[in-house]
């Protein structure tokens, strides 16, 4: 062990504002919906209050454009983020992501930002609903208090329109399996109809439904998310029973606020500034010598950066240098190494380097 493993681990802390996160995982939750996993090269701490949105900053067929999307996962997994997008007919983004976007590809993100969180409006008892893909923000939230083991009695209503289009289906029967005070109902619009068993709830969610999964629903505080028909079916239902509206809140999918949009495009305007004034003379070559595959990398971008770059993966399991797993030999050039005990002295002057937190100093040849 060296002293450097007690040191602190070096990470930063998200901060609305720009950032290049790199794709790491790709999940199919159901047949027109996808999760994407997000992590930085350098370790940012991913610190959101659950229920928050962030804006991706892509360019499709040679136009910038921007779209917000609510974080899936939740804060309590610190080191990563996720969203959850439904492929809409039509849409561009939506379409673009499902059949375009890859592990290991790179873009710019936005924020966290948004009032809809569960952090600033803390209350005993919530009640959760949600239509479609209007579930994102709420997973979110739900996984939070279930990973912080929180006393909150939560009521979880999700509605579909078929069993098979139930998004996160068999987490949330995990999570409400396990915390008495946690109950999942799920209703979904069609069901026998199309040749799918279904036992549960069937129909449009409505007063009689709601007053059976949520007798108390008068005294929790309210989530709500989902297509504007939806929510506005549920406003009606809260209002006409006098519910306490301040209580009540909601997160509609539409198109990026207005200031957020004006943010992102002062914040992208500037990166392409300092990109132009970055000269390619400036950049750093880095060459993988058993593959025989080279690459050109700003500074500051590292070794493991560069190889995911390539399609070259190097296996890694944290990240910021304590595994060790992401181990490979500098064989020509030096790096600025900063690891938290990842690696030992020996190794070091034997010209081993942990690649995820090694920046070149110049060109560098790695044995890979």
């Amino acid at each position: 062990m060296t002293m450097n493993f007690l040191n602190p681990v070096t990470t930063q802390t998200w901060a609305n504002g720009r950032h290049l996160v790199r794709c790491v995982k790709i999940i199919q939750e159901t047949w027109d919906v996808r999760t994407f996993c997000f992590m930085a090269e350098q370790p940012i701490l991913f610190f959101f209050k659950p229920g928050q949105f962030v804006t991706l900053e892509l360019e499709i067929n040679g136009e910038q454009v921007m779209r917000s999307y609510t974080i899936s996962s939740s804060p309590s997994v610190p080191y990563s983020f996720s969203i959850t997008v439904k492929r809409i007919p039509g849409g561009k983004v939506s379409n673009w992501l499902h059949d375009n976007f890859q592990v290991n590809d790179e873009l710019a993100v936005h924020g966290p930002v948004g009032n809809f969180n569960a952090i600033d409006y803390p209350a005993d008892k919530l009640l959760l609903l949600s239509g479609g893909v209007g579930i994102t923000p709420l997973m979110s939230i739900a996984r939070w208090f279930f990973d912080t083991n929180a006393a909150v009695d939560i009521e979880f209503v999700h509605s579909a329109r078929t069993p098979k289009d139930v998004i996160f289906h068999r987490e949330l029967e995990h999570i409400f399996s396990r915390i008495p005070d946690f109950r999942l109902h799920i209703v979904c619009e069609r069901g026998d109809d199309l040749g799918e068993a279904w036992s549960g709830f069937r129909g449009f969610l409505n007063q009689p439904m709601l007053e059976l999964m949520a007798p108390d629903f008068m005294e929790r505080e309210i989530f709500c998310c989902g297509p504007e028909p939806y929510m506005n079916a549920v406003k009606s239902l809260l209002r006409s029973n006098g519910f306490d509206m301040s209580r009540y809140h909601d997160e509609s999918f539409g198109a990026t606020p207005a200031q957020v949009q004006e943010d992102v495009l002062e914040l992208a305007e500037q990166a392409e500034s300092e990109a132009e004034d970055l000269e390619v003379t400036d950049m750093l070559g880095v060459e993988f010598a058993l593959t025989g595959k080279s690459v050109r990398i700003h500074p500051g971008d590292t070794v493991h950066n560069a190889a995911a770059k390539l399609g070259l993966h190097i296996p890694k399991a944290c990240g910021m240098g304590i595994c060790g797993t992401c181990k490979v030999t500098l064989l020509e050039g030096e790096v600025d190494m900063e690891h938290n005990g990842g690696i030992t002295d020996e190794d070091e002057a034997a010209g081993e380097i942990l690649s995820c937190c090694s920046k070149p100093r110049g060109n560098v040849v790695v044995e890979f």
